[in-house]
């Protein structure tokens, strides 16, 4: 199934190539049908249609420079068959030539216009990416002795910025993860990102234990709802997993607030989710039922990595409906590091999508380097209980 997928997309960027190819060379054939059609046909026939259509596919295809010469030389076709036939002076022979002039002035009307959208087009794309950097920074890929990697992919083209989110921080208390979800669209999404992020990155910082950091979260959630009409409880109901790595230590603590359990890939190709003992509500739902929050934690030898991400990766359908489970897809599988994993990840959730994904996806990815290591027996994860 995998090779019958990957057969059709590379047909598929076949066809998309020809296609190009076949629309840049489309005017100036154009114009050759009309020349062969005029000449071959009776004097009552006329290649007129094909000239003017010539300038019209060209305005948006070429430049302005290149979108005249396409009208310039169709008009002289015309003019050229009817010098040569004799007719240069009769009505039809007129009106056909200004026929043809008038769409290439449209052509070039055109042109212009399609040009001046696709700069305001670009001018946008790069204020959403200067955006998506300055709220979702790209990590470096070495932080406190890891590996790292993260991706946003988004689900509608020229979408940049989202509802998702993931942050890695460097801290006295070792390396210290964030990947989360907010529920909602639109500009109150995005401020919500952001409230979370920024009391993410100064709790990361002051808060001694993970636990403290979810109720920052939590808090500063809670506070902004309340100064912004924009973060209803609808956008203030955010998915949220909280990791932490502690440095010189072999061991991964996690919190998790209602989101997907994160998948931890070890050397010899085994795989284990990371589902938390007891569920616990997503952040911004504090008014519904206050408990502690539970850390947990796991064995994070050399070698191993761990996937966060969020609902865009198993919500992702192919063309039966079936969901994409990174559990089935990814287990068995070995990566050479972080960056090589989701970029395999992101490949084979298009594969599996056929290029159509629904939902934005944030992916991030931390490894621990060293040696591989052998076949590890299934630990029970320890769990520590935050005392109020």
């Amino acid at each position: 199934m995998g090779q019958r997928s990957g057969g059709g997309r590379k047909g598929g960027l076949g066809t998309n190539r020809l296609s190009r190819r076949f629309l840049r060379v489309l005017p100036a054939l154009l114009i050759v049908i009309g020349l062969a059609f005029d000449v071959l046909t009776p004097p009552s026939f006329t290649g007129s249609p094909f000239f003017s259509a010539a300038p019209l596919v060209a305005a948006p295809l070429f430049a302005l420079g290149t979108t005249a010469l396409i009208g310039m030389l169709a008009s002289l076709a015309v003019l050229g068959l009817h010098i040569n036939n004799g007719t240069t002076w009769k009505v039809e022979a007129l009106t056909e030539l200004v026929t043809v002039l008038t769409v290439s002035g449209l052509a070039i009307l055109i042109n212009r216009v399609v040009r001046r959208s696709g700069e305001r087009l670009a001018s946008a794309r790069g204020i959403a990416e200067v955006a998506q950097r300055a709220v979702l920074p790209v990590p470096a890929e070495r932080i406190g002795g890891l590996h790292v990697s993260a991706r946003y992919e988004a689900a509608e083209a020229d979408a940049f910025i989202g509802g998702d989110l993931y942050a890695v921080q460097d801290t006295p208390y070792g390396v210290r993860l964030a990947v989360g979800d907010v529920r909602g669209k639109g500009m109150g999404a995005v401020e919500a990102v952001a409230v979370v992020l920024g009391a993410f990155r100064e709790a990361a910082e002051w808060e001694p234990s993970l636990e403290g950091v979810a109720q920052r979260l939590e808090r500063a959630l809670a506070r902004e709802g309340t100064r912004r009409d924009s973060l209803d409880s609808v956008e203030g109901f955010t998915t949220c997993v909280l990791a932490e790595i502690p440095s010189g230590a072999a061991v991964l603590r996690v919190v998790n607030r209602g989101h997907p359990e994160p998948l931890l890939l070890h050397p010899d190709g085994s795989l284990e989710a990371l589902v938390p003992t007891e569920a616990a509500l997503p952040l911004g739902m504090g008014d519904l039922g206050a408990w502690p929050d539970r850390v947990e934690e796991w064995p994070f030898p050399a070698g191993t990595t761990l996937l966060l991400y969020t609902d865009g990766l198993t919500e992702a359908r192919d063309a039966a409906g079936d969901f994409y489970d990174p559990s089935v897809r990814l287990r068995g599988r070995i990566f050479p590091g972080p960056d090589a994993l989701l970029s395999a990840l992101t490949t084979d959730v298009r594969r599996h999508t056929g290029g159509g994904a629904t939902d934005d996806m944030a992916l991030l990815a931390v490894g621990r380097p060293g040696e591989r290591q052998p076949v590890r027996r299934r630990t029970v994860p320890v769990i520590r209980r935050h005392s109020e």
